[in-house]
């Protein structure tokens, strides 16, 4: 290529990207729906979309609307955002997705949090989802026993493990098989405590203590990260380790978390949204998998429970929490 083939090529490329923007700003705005009760994943949303040209206020619209965490809430969320003719909805954990799939059969849905979309129904395969449903899988099932191994890697002593999960979720009682399986490999009991809102907490720990358990790990709720505060506040209380699967979870006295980079994940689903909205079938775009993992470790709440993290795994700390 010489050096005026060049030149042409970077210009007419330089000024491909302010154009397609006034394209979009000509055209109508575009309305994204995000069922989601966290300010933040509002804001990664915003950041993915703004890369791409998509400017919130100007050529897209968010609209979000939560459940603060409470599963009967959902079907009126979704119900809102449908009635509001969005382009596309936003959903974080199969909860909201099978909302979300309730509500409309026409309006294309991004799955930001689902562990195993095809068991779930939401999706034909990764490769070619085949419906309405498209986004990204967190691998949850495989992480959930990753967090089993993690707390016993931490207290090798400890044998009985207890996990938090919600019998409205269809998807927690596979995950609950392949936990039981986990357990035993690695000579530990399980036990399971459902909950169904917030007001079995108490209760749910109260059982965890009169068992005997030595640790609680939970599996992804919107109910349970609504309630990540009160949730490590009784296991403080109770001197139980704890595991979740995301950094907010750290931010109120957890312990451990590990799993994908949630915000990651958020900035990622802007990608389908903009193919979307700019004219792509979600049945033909691959449900992509999570790249980005982390495992942080708050060494202030080991401390509070007497309890010292062994060097290796320090070492395999992305951040720790002083």
């Amino acid at each position: 290529m010489n050096r005026r083939t060049f030149l042409s090529g970077l210009t007419l490329g330089t000024l491909a990207a302010p154009l397609t923007v006034e394209a979009q700003q000509a055209g109508k705005v575009h309305r994204v729906g995000m069922m989601t009760d966290r300010q933040d994943h509002i804001e990664a949303l915003r950041q993915g979309l703004r890369e791409l040209g998509w400017v919130d206020g100007q050529n897209v619209a968010i609209e979000s609307r939560g459940s603060d965490g409470r599963f009967a809430r959902l079907p009126e969320a979704a119900a809102e955002l449908v009635r509001l003719k969005v382009d596309v909805i936003v959903c974080g954990g199969s909860e909201s997705v099978q909302a979300a799939k309730a509500a409309t059969r026409t309006i294309p849905i991004v799955m930001t949090f689902v562990g195993d979309p095809i068991g779930q129904g939401f999706i034909v395969s990764y490769a070619r989802p085949g419906g309405t449903i498209t986004g990204l899988s967190n691998l949850s099932h495989d992480l959930d026993t990753k967090r089993l191994e993690l707390l016993k890697e931490v207290a090798p002593r400890i044998t009985r493990i207890a996990v938090l999960w919600n019998p409205p979720q269809p998807a927690h009682r596979e995950a609950l098989k392949n936990l039981e399986h986990a357990a035993r490999a690695l000579g530990v009991q399980l036990q399971p405590i459902a909950l169904n809102g917030a007001e079995d907490l108490d209760g749910a720990f109260a059982a965890i203590r009169r068992e005997g358990a030595g640790a609680v790990t939970m599996l992804g709720s919107g109910l349970h990260v609504a309630n990540f505060k009160r949730i490590a506040e009784l296991a403080l209380k109770a001197k139980l380790l704890t595991v979740a699967w995301q950094r907010a979870f750290l931010g109120v006295g957890g312990l451990m978390m590990y799993g994908a980079n949630e915000m990651d994940l958020v900035r990622r689903a802007a990608s389908y949204v903009d193919r979307i909205m700019k004219g792509a079938n979600p049945a033909d775009l691959p449900v992509e998998r999570p790249t980005k993992f982390e495992l942080i470790i708050n060494l202030k709440t080991a401390r509070a429970l007497g309890l010292t993290i062994p060097p290796a795994v320090l070492l395999r700390a992305d951040q720790v929490l002083e």
